[in-house]
């Protein structure tokens, strides 16, 4: 990892019965997202989804968090999440439902 990157991770939450077409839709990931993604700043960006809870577990490394945050309020983000919608528990404005994890142990 870089050294001036800070590591990330959230907690979200799947629907029952589209674990297959969450795991379809990102193997699609639309050019254009990544490409906002990385110039905002995001690398080793990863999902991983538990198969008991359907909590998906998101990692990602950023060069700014106020950079990162600002990803929100790109177009193609806003068409991803309305996208992605129906898929996972999401907010008012179809942004997933996001819960922080606190970084308590890494060895490098």
């Amino acid at each position: 990892m870089n050294p001036s990157h800070t590591r990330l991770a959230f907690v979200m939450q799947l629907k029952p019965g589209f674990e297959a077409q969450y795991q379809q839709r990102h193997d699609e990931l639309w050019p254009k997202l990544a490409q906002t993604l990385k110039a905002h700043g995001a690398h080793n960006y990863s999902i991983f989804l538990h198969p008991d809870t359907l909590q998906l577990f998101g990692y990602v490394e950023v060069e700014s968090q106020a950079r990162w945050q600002t990803i929100a309020n790109t177009e193609v983000c806003q068409r991803w999440w309305s996208f992605m919608a129906e898929l996972m528990e999401v907010n008012d404005d179809s942004s997933p439902q996001s819960t922080p994890l606190t970084d308590m142990f890494y060895l490098a």
